[in-house]
């Protein structure tokens, strides 16, 4: 009872159909600058969400050290299951960060992970990034 309950508190007064349209007060916020936001030369508060995750940062940085990996190589090294390793390589896959090449060895199925050009500046960005967070807090 207490789950149902807590289920209609989070219900969305939007009406059903409408939540797939981005409303124009939506987009007039998006445009606007947060008022939080640092001004130019300070550090950027964003990071890139997609990399931050544990899972798919740890993906990235192990295709950063060398050529390809095969799925299994991967899953041994982050200690993750099958579903989450290949779910986390799919959102990275779809956003272009690495490919994904699948081939046949002795009739045993591979699965190999490459890290594509625009993979690694974005992880270079986001280590950069990092590192300018970093420095900026040894400096307080």
């Amino acid at each position: 009872m207490a789950r149902q309950g807590s289920a209609r508190r989070f219900r969305t007064e939007v009406p059903t159909g409408v939540h797939t349209k981005v409303h124009a007060s939506a987009k007039a916020t998006a445009a606007r600058p947060a008022p939080h936001a640092k001004p130019a030369g300070e550090i950027a508060t964003t990071l890139d969400r997609l990399l931050h995750d544990r899972m798919r940062l740890g993906i990235v940085s192990a295709l950063a050290t060398t050529d390809a990996l095969s799925f299994s190589d991967l899953k041994a090294a982050l200690s993750a299951t099958d579903g989450n390793l290949s779910v986390h390589a799919r959102k990275l896959e779809d956003a272009g960060y690495l490919t994904c090449t699948k081939s046949f060895a002795d009739r045993t199925p591979r699965t190999d992970y490459k890290l594509t050009a625009a993979g690694r500046r974005a992880f270079e960005k986001y280590l950069d990034h990092m590192d300018a967070i970093i420095r900026a807090t040894r400096k307080v």
